[in-house]
């Protein structure tokens, strides 16, 4: 696999996963008891982007390593 399909199967795996972790500790307003008013209810009081791209870059490189583990061996 050259460098190139690398950085290309790992975006395409770190964007796929992300739409798994980006729900993980997100509390709702109405959870939080801070209901802004003219504001869903249910939307996210706050949302940590820092934490979430973080856990969500570690979760994308252990799912690669375990893609070009399966992977390499065949090519």
């Amino acid at each position: 696999m050259s460098i190139g399909s690398g950085i290309a199967i790992y975006f395409v795996i770190w964007w796929t996963t992300l739409f798994a972790v980006l729900p993980l500790g997100v509390r709702s307003q109405v959870e939080a008891g801070e209901v802004v008013p003219g504001t869903e209810p249910g939307a996210p009081s706050s949302t940590n982007l820092r934490r979430i791209v973080l856990v969500n870059s570690g979760v994308a490189a252990v799912v690669f390593l375990i893609f070009t583990y399966i992977l390499l061996p065949l090519l």
